[in-house]
């Protein structure tokens, strides 16, 4: 999911939610417990952006489909104003976008517009890649499915970036010749940084990671946060025709879909939020509560690791791969486990006791997919060979755009979008997810300065989660310098929307379950359907019930009644 950069100072997945929905066994219907209706405390929002004069160019837009470069697939470019309090200042992002034409076009409802996670999830490449399949029959009878990828994310133009182009890198290594990076042995972080040497060395790695997406997208940083992402949602809506938004989001698309009920309560159609990510939680609170999450997972993966992956299996029994596990975090902390010449790991000397964690931590997400080559890795890593531990995270990355959209430096758009003027951008990175997950995450939920709050923090987090909640406050030190967003810890403020409906999955590692049940009851008349099972999300991964139930709320608003659990 995320290539390794920097990767004993910088994980780029633990502390964050990003997963896309596949496949799992079928389980049935049954009722439980309901999450009663919640009110929103915070203050009123503020008025409606879309009335604002300077952005009438942007919302006046009409896409322009063209056929996307896999076929079945219809594309466009949407301009949206960099900064929507100056949106007249003629800096813009150009964003991809993507659709699936519904299947019966005599019956269509309208758009259904998801986000895949993250963030930092490309929504274009995750529907070429088919991601239309997640959805139900009938939502995908009855609507036109619509990704795109948000400001700074995939082929956004312009996209975050932190890292050097290969022509700044090449600059930059005649100038540091000499200063070259230490063996990977001699850096190795611990996945609970004690001693004043261990927690200044994460300290000056977090910083050095922030400063790199400094000095390479300084200028987008700001504007990259998912309120502004929420607003370049309505103006996609209005450009795809629709009076209403009828909107699915997974993982980090819950956040999206919060921010969006938030702003525009009156806008929503219909809003499906799986694998909830809960706004009242403060950065520590999130850590504690995902930490907890994968900690479970991974027990959960002990417990159930025989009937899921069968021989596979790295020991014979729960408690002895717990141990197996615990023991491989212990050596990779002494020194990195090795792996093959052409292990993406090889030039760090191996993988350190973080980089062993974060491949766990993912193969969490999918089990029915997982567990089977991470039980093999893991057997292979304590018989003295990490490198199909290595490459569990592996997938070939997205190529780049041959035909990029320009960057607008006009008056904002025009009637198709906009997309043919101002000069040529530079072509976005391959693969910009790490980034836009670091920027985003950081700007989204104000950090601390003072680093002192994260140690403080670290005995909690290891009494609530162990070594996951250690590594997860430290992953946390990236955002201590980071410019802070306008928002703030919150709970739901979205009086007028329709009912929304929460999925939750009562074994998800990254947003679990506890999330979702409080997420729907911030919702006013919100709705909570309960998925008994493991992994990340529930829709879209082969559960008829949790199908049947959310496609009948989005096409006929189809109320899930109180208790609804599959």
């Amino acid at each position: 999911m995320n290539h390794p950069v920097r990767r004993s100072v910088l994980r780029p997945a633990l502390v964050t939610a990003l997963a896309l929905a596949c496949s799992v066994t079928l389980t049935s219907c049954t009722a439980g417990p309901a999450a009663g209706p919640g009110r929103a405390t915070t203050a009123p929002a503020s008025a409606d952006p879309a009335s604002r004069p300077g952005l009438k160019p942007f919302y006046g837009q009409r896409l322009r489909w063209t056929d996307c470069d896999t076929e079945g697939y219809a594309c466009a470019r949407l301009t949206v104003p960099r900064d929507y309090d100056d949106p007249g200042n003629g800096e813009t992002f150009v964003l991809p976008v993507a659709r699936a034409e519904a299947g019966k076009p005599d019956r269509r409802v309208g758009s259904l517009v998801y986000n895949p996670g993250g963030p930092g999830a490309a929504g274009v490449r995750s529907l070429e890649e088919g991601m239309d399949e997640a959805f139900g029959r009938a939502a995908r009878d009855r609507f036109d499915i619509v990704a795109f990828d948000p400001r700074g994310v995939g082929a956004s133009v312009p996209a975050l970036t932190c890292t050097a182009s290969d022509d700044e890198a090449e600059g930059e290594g005649e100038e540091e010749e000499e200063a070259a990076e230490p063996p990977a042995s001699e850096g190795v972080a611990p996945l609970h940084p004690r001693t004043e040497e261990e927690r200044t060395a994460a300290d000056e790695g977090a910083r050095a990671a922030a400063e790199d997406c400094e000095r390479h997208s300084g200028g987008l940083l700001r504007h990259v946060g998912t309120q502004d992402a929420a607003r370049d949602l309505d103006v996609l809506r209005t450009a795809l025709g629709e009076r209403e938004l009828t909107y699915l989001g997974w993982s980090y698309g819950t956040s999206l879909g919060t921010a969006y009920a938030e702003l525009f309560p009156r806008r929503v159609r219909a809003m499906v939020l799986d694998g909830a990510i809960d706004p009242s939680l403060d950065w520590s609170e999130r850590v504690l509560s995902q930490s907890a999450g994968f900690r479970r997972s991974v027990d959960d993966y002990a417990d159930h690791c025989a009937e899921v992956a069968g021989d596979s299996c790295p020991a014979d029994s729960p408690d002895a791969i717990r141990a197996l596990i615990e023991r491989l975090y212990a050596r990779a902390e002494r020194e990195p486990l090795p792996v093959s010449e052409d292990s993406s790991y090889a030039e760090y000397g191996g993988m350190d006791a973080t980089a062993v964690l974060d491949a766990v931590s993912m193969a969490m997400y999918t089990p029915e997919d997982q567990w089977e080559p991470l039980s093999r890795a893991l057997a292979a890593a304590d018989a003295g060979d990490a490198t199909g531990l290595g490459a569990l995270d592996e997938e070939e990355p997205a190529p780049a755009e041959e035909d990029p959209a320009a960057e607008d430096t006009g008056d904002g758009t025009d009637e198709d979008g906009g997309d043919d003027d101002g000069p040529a951008a530079d072509e976005p990175p391959v693969d910009n997810e790490g980034a836009a997950l670091t920027a985003v995450n950081c700007l989204d939920v104000p950090h601390p300065r003072d680093l002192d709050a994260y140690w403080d923090a670290l005995p909690r987090a290891e009494r609530a989660a162990g070594v996951y909640g250690t590594a997860g406050v430290t992953a946390e030190l990236t955002c201590r310098g980071w410019p802070s967003g306008a928002r703030t810890p919150h709970r739901v403020d979205a009086d007028g929307v329709v009912p929304v409906l929460v999925v939750g999955t009562t074994g998800d590692p990254s947003t679990p379950y506890e999330e979702a049940v409080s997420l729907a009851d911030q919702f006013p008349g919100g709705m909570l359907l309960t998925y008994e099972g493991m992994g990340h999300t529930a829709y879209g991964r082969g559960d008829t019930c949790v199908t049947e139930q959310v496609d009948a709320y989005l096409v006929g608003l189809k109320p899930v009644r109180p208790g609804a659990t599959c």
